[in-house]
């Protein structure tokens, strides 16, 4: 089992996507690389934490590769897009990844770099290790889950059948 620490706008729609995904054994919304000590989502809506809302997620490598992890990532955010991702504005719905494992490192970058020539902007995709990850509160987790008309920017039928698995359960 291995983590990686995602960021794709609002927490809500990246957790509910990578939960469909096959490979994908737990998700956690929560709110990395911040500047406090302790953080809340009241704290983080000011922008001045440096927190982004993230999705940690636990996945089996030997289904689930890294580089499928940010092709499925890259569907459903726009990596040129600074600080906005649908309808969300503000420094903590930027994109991220924060890679704990420091082998990542060389991947991710590499797969940005290969990237780049896709897109007529540059890419503004923070790679980072994570250095702080605190869990956001209950009523985030799941969010969509418990509230399956809540707003959401990502387009979940961006998952191909095929990469699809059985619904999982929370942590488990």
């Amino acid at each position: 089992m291995k983590k990686i620490v995602l960021a794709g706008g609002c927490f809500w729609g990246v957790e509910a996507y990578f939960k469909r995904v096959k490979g994908i054994l737990a998700t956690k919304s929560g709110y990395a690389n911040g500047k406090t000590k302790e953080v809340t989502y009241k704290d983080v809506c000011t922008g001045e934490t440096g927190y982004v809302e993230a999705c940690c997620l636990e996945y089996d490598e030997k289904i689930l590769q890294l580089k499928m992890i940010l092709d499925h990532l890259f569907r459903i955010i726009d990596p040129t897009s600074l600080n906005k991702q649908g309808g969300d504005i503000g420094t903590q719905y930027r994109t991220g990844i924060y890679y704990i494992d420091l082998k990542d490192k060389g991947i991710v970058k590499q797969y940005i770099e290969d990237q780049g020539s896709s897109y007529s902007k540059p890419i503004v995709v923070e790679i980072e290790k994570l250095d702080k990850f605190y869990d956001a509160e209950e009523y985030h987790q799941e969010y969509l889950e418990k509230n399956p008309n809540g707003y959401c920017h990502v387009d979940f039928s961006l998952l191909k059948d095929e990469e699809k698995q059985e619904p999982i359960k929370k942590n488990e």
